[in-house]
């Protein structure tokens, strides 16, 4: 079949223009390369030479600055300051740079012969500049990761080397009281989005010379800091091998937050159990740094990860240690009963209502029955339909304003479940009910915790509506099964329970004295498991020595 003039000429011009594009393709793949070899390669001894490349590189952004100078004392020297603005300090720049280098410059009249053979920007480093942190780079790339955090590259002219120059300086927000973790006694500082001050808020807490403080880059594009803390000589030097291999096995183009980098290292990604813990308190994570575990901080989030981690951290507070020993383990105890609340009762309620009514009281039996007389639907619709809006409902007070999100949670809660009952869609104690689990999976200290359990709420419910309470008991029995076969890092996700470790249950379900906790958890194979100074003299509460209490170590567990 023959073409007509024209079909056969749009053919030919698409033809062209595919053709066109493949070729332009390979420009630009050949450019890059270009590129990215140029990046590799070590700077060149002429500063025009590398300024052109520098500009072609990343120069084509207006918040790049170069500054053209004199080096004092030879005007035939020429040098470059590069850096960004708004990450930099600008007083620092040029009153610790540009002017110490313009005006200030004072090399020694005697240098050694070893000096008169050093390259100028040493000897510049050595003698000329005022600053704290300055190193040395021979790269393209060392540049452009000096320039693009925030510190500023100096570059001199017949050198092949720069000096990267700390002049970091951008706005931050300050240590303030964290916003997810709220403090009754304790520390009121939490982390902030910074690298460095957030290190800081841990050295102030521990002033041990073994702290030792590792730092990676993450992300192709990002390279966003991460760094690795633990104690030496006290964490497991495999887990810390561990957590540094696998963040150095990350190949993405940037790690936005704390939360990329703990899905890249976790064991299991399809378990709803968190096995990685995040804390915006300081406090808590030097605590986990003192029983041997390790901290990942990330730049540019307030979230530090602390790994390895068991689920029974994950309904502690660094209160519960600040409180004596009968508040710590009643407070304790109501966050179990809680968690347990908000993962069973609804389900509860479908499977006495439904399949076993024999179990319930025969006034309360009649009570529930009055209330259920109206409702068209089974309980197990019943239970889902009020889940489900609570859950919108709580979604919609988190993403709206702080006052407006506070109004709507509780406002919304108590309107739309009024509505419902007049209207008889549900039953009053089912508002009870639904009230009773959101409460109590606000209870947990942990909200990666609390968001699992109100996932596996959905599953029992259904489990109760099919089996009733055989089904609720098989689906737990599932779920203890899942929760000893996790690990974190090695470390068995139900220790001390499975595997049973005595020593380490006194700091579980109830809290031990601290005079009485004179090891380290045995679970996380700390290289020193004894507690520097738990077995000093202490006074109890009749005002005797402690030393009596040593003395009975053998009945302890």
């Amino acid at each position: 079949m023959s073409r007509k003039p024209g079909e056969r000429s749009n053919l030919f011009a698409k033809w062209v223009t595919k053709r066109q594009q493949r070729h332009q393709r390979v420009i630009d793949a050949y450019s890059n390369q270009k590129l990215a070899d140029a990046d590799n390669r070590s700077l060149y001894r002429e500063l025009d030479r590398n300024l052109e490349i520098i500009r072609h590189s990343i120069g084509k952004s207006d918040d790049l600055v170069i500054r053209d100078f004199q080096i004092k004392g030879n005007p035939n020297l020429k040098a470059a300051l590069i850096y960004i603005d708004g990450l930099v300090n600008a007083d620092s720049a040029g009153h610790f740079i540009l002017r110490a280098s313009m005006f200030e410059l004072r090399l020694p009249d005697e240098l050694t012969d070893q000096e008169q053979e050093m390259d100028l920007s040493l000897q510049i480093k050595n003698y000329g500049l005022p600053s704290g942190e300055v190193d040395k780079g021979t790269t393209f790339q060392e540049v452009y990761k000096c320039v693009l955090s925030g510190d500023s590259a100096l570059l001199l002219d017949n050198s092949a080397t720069s000096l990267l120059i700390n002049t970091k300086g951008w706005d931050r927000r300050g240590v303030e009281e964290p916003q997810t973790e709220s403090v009754v006694r304790g520390p009121r500082d939490g982390f902030t989005e910074t690298l460095r001050t957030n290190s800081a808020l841990i050295r102030l807490r521990l002033k041990d010379p073994d702290l030792r403080f590792k730092n990676l880059m993450v992300g192709r594009r990002s390279n966003t800091n991460v760094a690795v803390m633990y104690i030496e000589n006290l964490a497991d030097q495999s887990i810390v091998d561990q957590v540094v291999e696998r963040i150095r096995g990350i190949d993405i183009d940037g790690a936005l937050e704390s939360g990329y980098i703990e899905q890249f290292i976790e064991d299991n990604h399809w378990t709803p159990f968190p096995l990685i813990q995040n804390t915006e308190r300081p406090d808590k994570a030097t605590a986990n740094l003192l029983e041997g575990k390790v901290i990942i901080l990330v730049d540019g989030t307030p979230f530090v990860l602390i790994a390895p981690a068991i689920f029974s951290q994950f309904y502690q507070s660094p209160e519960d240690y600040y409180e004596r020993v009968l508040i710590g383990t009643l407070i304790r105890g109501v966050r179990i009963i809680s968690m347990a609340m908000a993962l069973l009762l609804p389900s509860l309620y479908i499977a006495f209502s439904s399949y076993h009514p024999e179990m319930i009281p025969s006034r309360l039996v009649f009570a529930m029955a009055a209330g259920r007389s109206t409702v068209p639907f089974p309980s197990i619709v019943e239970a889902f339909l009020m889940e489900v809006a609570m859950e919108i409902l709580r979604e919609a007070s988190v993403r709206l304003p702080g006052p407006i999100g506070q109004t709507i949670g509780i406002v919304g809660a108590l309107v739309v479940g009024q509505a419902a009952v007049q209207a008889g869609i549900v039953s009053p104690i089912m508002v009870i009910i639904v009230a009773l689990t959101t409460i109590g999976s606000f209870a947990s200290p942990s909200y990666s915790a609390a968001i699992a359990l109100r996932m596996l709420r959905f599953p029992m419910m259904l489990a109760a509506g099919v089996f009733g309470l055989y089904g609720i008991m098989l689906l737990l029995i599932v779920l203890i099964i899942h929760l000893c076969s996790l690990k974190s890092f090695g470390v068995p996700y139900m220790a001390p329970f499975a595997p049973m470790h005595l020593k380490d249950l006194k700091d579980t379900i109830i809290r031990a004295p601290l005079y009485r906790m004179k090891q380290r958890p045995i679970s996380f194979q700390p290289a020193n498991r004894k507690r520097e100074g738990a077995d000093q003299a202490g006074v109890n509460s009749n005002g005797k020595a402690a030393e009596q209490s040593g003395r009975d170590d053998s009945t302890q567990s």
